[in-house]
């Protein structure tokens, strides 16, 4: 199954080039819905002017984002050099601590897949 999500430039431009191999979101509705094996095609918003696709390899699910952070070394996210309370922050910025505890939170590992 293949599943549409935005992500914005800095994070966008690191997973094309290999660096990002996490993603980061809440686990709500639409996140519930990954299994592995399924892609995800990742559209760089605002412009919507590239697209990269991943596949599916693994989801780990956690309560909050400082567990996740905790629990997965920062360079598969591609943020070495942050603290994890900055990378907290920069999470909050994107979603509200208030929908984290709604939904908790899940950390999908990603494969690049090649574009034709």
């Amino acid at each position: 199954m293949e599943h549409n999500m935005g992500l914005y430039e800095t994070p966008f431009n690191s997973m094309k080039s290999g660096r990002k191999k996490v993603e980061v979101r809440l686990n709500d509705e639409k996140r519930r819905k990954l299994r592995i094996g399924d892609t995800i095609r990742f559209t760089k918003v605002p412009e919507s002017n590239e697209t990269l696709t991943v596949e599916v390899i693994e989801l780990r699910e956690f309560p909050t984002f400082q567990e996740m952070y905790e629990s997965i070394p920062a360079s598969d996210f591609d943020a070495v050099g942050g603290s994890i309370d900055e990378m907290i922050a920069r999470t909050y910025r994107i979603y509200t601590p208030e929908e984290e505890k709604a939904w908790g939170t899940v950390a999908i590992k990603i494969k690049l897949l090649e574009e034709y």
